[in-house]
């Protein structure tokens, strides 16, 4: 593929110029080997790059320490790296052998919490930095919102020539993951199985969570539901969205709310066939939320936690941004090109003592809505944190 400008590439080149190791961790697909070659190109540091899927990489490190010492004086890019676990702790010895920036690139399709016991060997070592599909911002130039919104963030369904080369990528991306990638990582489940849990939590995003819903649906008890879903929450495949619980007397609703990661997968799992037929489909609210709340949180800031809020007599807020706890910002998110002020934003502004609040709606540019509340248009999710430091 032709190689993207990512916005992240600065953050990382400064992770490099400090940390020994740095991990580019994400789901598939989304661009880490290309984004890695890239940096390691524009280094002056000699780079060296092994695939550990491919079984000819995979069988050099029969002896690591043989095949890494020789190396000290080169990047070396790991590529899935989740693959060899136990390589973990050669990284460190040879690390604390010869401690310096950029000694090591791991790449992965696992999330830290996932390999928790091996990437703990690294502790203080290492840097993560989490690589999402293309945001908005960053394929502007190339295609319109309501395009990637329908197909998504990956590349391959982004930018290919046609909508139906497009559906047939995502659908080899969902069975490449339910046959391979979810079972390599040590899911033990059918793929059906999978495959129907998958096109479950795609029918209940931007909902909040019910396991027993979920369990009875599928026929399998409440534990191998929450288990199921930290693999797919650990493979960047879905978000749970925790509750913001300040300290009040209301009854607060405390079950996380669910979101798929990605739009287009959203819209493949749904048997959805264009953005045209989006807009008729009773999804189309659910689908705008989770494609909102996807393009924010891969533009915030590191100290950025994000939560929703919701009381059980209605009162809510789709996301709420907080900083050590204490909410900051407070978004609705609407698919209307008239948003109104309502009783529940007003209620949910007052409980939580935010002072920027936000609509965000499919126009092209925001405004004013009240002395505290603006309107914010398409690819305007910086504004979100703005002048937050």
């Amino acid at each position: 593929m032709s190689y993207i400008t990512r916005k992240s590439e600065a953050e990382i080149a400064r992770l490099l110029d400090y940390f020994p190791a740095v991990a580019i961790v994400g789901p598939r697909q989304v661009g880490k080997t290309s984004l890695a070659k890239h940096l390691a190109e524009s280094s002056a540091r000699p780079t060296v790059y092994f695939d550990l899927e491919d079984p000819d990489d995979l069988a050099k490190f029969a002896n690591p320490r043989l095949l890494l010492d020789p190396l000290e004086n080169k990047t070396v890019i790991l590529d899935e790296v989740q693959r060899m676990p136990n390589l973990f702790p050669m990284l460190r010895s040879a690390i604390d052998r010869n401690r310096k920036p950029a000694r090591f690139i791991l790449l992965g399709s696992a999330s830290p919490d996932l390999i928790r016991d091996a990437s703990e060997t690294l502790a203080g070592r290492i840097a993560y930095f989490e690589l999402t599909p293309f945001l908005w911002e960053e394929v502007a130039k190339l295609t319109d919102w309501q395009q990637h919104c329908f197909r998504g963030g990956f590349h391959g369904s982004l930018l290919a020539p046609d909508g139906e080369l497009a559906r047939l990528w995502r659908a080899n991306f969902i069975n490449t993951y339910l046959e391979r990638d979810l079972p390599a990582l040590g899911l033990k489940a059918e793929p059906t199985l999978t495959r129907r849990l998958w096109q479950m939590t795609a029918h209940l995003s931007g909902s909040v969570l019910n396991m027993e819903t979920i369990a009875s649906g599928l026929g399998i008890s409440n534990s191998s539901v929450r288990r199921y879903l930290d693999f797919f929450e650990s493979s960047y495949l879905i978000r749970r969205l925790q509750p913001y619980l300040p300290n009040l007397r209301k009854r607060l609703i405390r079950s996380p709310k669910l979101y798929l990661r990605d739009t287009g997968i959203l819209h493949q799992l749904l048997g959805v066939p264009s953005f045209e037929s989006m807009i008729g489909n009773p999804i189309v609210g659910a689908s705008w939320e989770t494609y909102v709340i996807e393009q924010i949180a891969g533009s915030l800031p590191n100290w950025a936690e994000l939560f929703y809020y919701r009381t059980q007599d209605g009162t809510e807020a789709d996301l709420v941004i907080a900083r050590g706890g204490i909410a900051e910002v407070l978004v609705e998110i609407k698919f209307t090109t008239t948003p109104k002020l309502t009783k529940s934003l007003h209620i949910a502004k007052a409980d939580l003592g935010t002072t920027r609040n936000f609509i965000i709606c499919p126009v092209a540019a925001g405004y004013p809505l009240d002395t505290d509340v603006n309107v914010l248009g398409i690819g305007e999710w910086g504004l979100v944190f703005g002048d937050l430091v």
